[in-house]
């Protein structure tokens, strides 16, 4: 197999409508598991699509979240197992954003168009609007239109309109410092990039808290995007400094250095002086 890191690297990199989600889900989890062959799965993705009657978006839904079984991990929410696309179809148990992935990819083998939806706490898959005058969604994600309607994989395979996804969005965040109303932007599709970036996301704070060794290699990947903006590339090199990763986490502050105005570029070329320090 191709290097996982390489091919990832490779595939982001792509033209963002050419970006396969469901190899580059596959790839994050060949990180974790080296050998997990990736044509395999994706053929097991290809016999989860032989299994949907009705090509529109309930359809898939129930398959996968009905009939399929598949369904949230309520059990141990944070298992690193729920982020890798695998292990999902293994164990038929993930969290919202890979069963939002699975949900997308089986769809997209029988025709249905489905999106990611990265509503703050809890990912979603929309039904892209059958509006001509819909405007695509604000970012750098190439989609085709604001979805209309809703899925919530995790639980369940019922479809859900903007006065759930409040509900949802209230549940999710009830007793948090989160106190933002549900805004349709929030609501709003996002592409392949966003969907890769906060799967990985999602897995390096779950191993921070479980295995913190291991949550280097996530937080790498994530450096590896393109147009990383400078406070995230930031934050992600004093997270490797801080699992010892003290060379790597002062190249990507010697970077900053480099692109920053005088101030900020000094504050970077001392945390980088301080991190080779370290390695010393």
């Amino acid at each position: 197999m191709t290097d996982p890191t390489e091919r990832f690297v490779a595939l982001v990199h792509e033209p963002e409508h050419s970006i396969a989600l469901d190899e580059g889900a596959l790839l994050i989890a060949a990180h974790a598991h080296p050998d997990l062959d990736v044509a395999h799965r994706l053929e097991q993705l290809d016999a989860l699509a032989g299994t949907v009657r009705a090509a529109d978006p309930a359809g898939v839904a129930d398959a996968l979240f009905s009939a399929g079984g598949f369904t949230g991990n309520t059990v141990d929410y944070y298992d690193p197992a729920n982020s890798y696309l695998d292990d999902v179809l293994d164990r038929r148990l993930g969290i919202p954003i890979t069963l939002s992935v699975l949900m997308i990819e089986v769809g997209g083998r029988v025709g249905v168009d489905l999106v990611g939806v990265g509503m703050p706490g809890h990912f979603l898959v929309g039904v892209p609007s059958d509006d001509p005058a819909a405007e695509p969604s604000p970012s750098r994600n190439e989609v085709s239109a604001a979805p209309d309607l809703w899925f919530d994989p995790f639980h369940g395979p019922e479809p859900l309109t903007i006065g759930d996804c409040a509900s949802l969005f209230a549940r999710v965040h009830a007793g948090s410092a989160y106190s933002h109303p549900l805004h349709r932007e929030h609501l709003a599709a996002v592409g392949p990039l966003v969907i890769l970036d906060r799967m990985l996301a999602n897995l390096q704070q779950t191993l921070l808290q479980r295995s913190p060794a291991a949550a280097a290699w996530p937080t790498r990947l994530r450096l590896t995007f393109p147009s990383v903006p400078r406070a995230r590339r930031a934050e992600l090199a004093t997270i490797l400094g801080n699992l010892a990763q003290f060379s790597e986490a002062a190249n990507v502050f010697d970077e900053l250095a480099r692109e920053l105005p005088p101030e900020a570029a000094a504050r970077a070329a001392r945390s980088a002086a301080e991190l080779r320090a370290r390695a010393n």
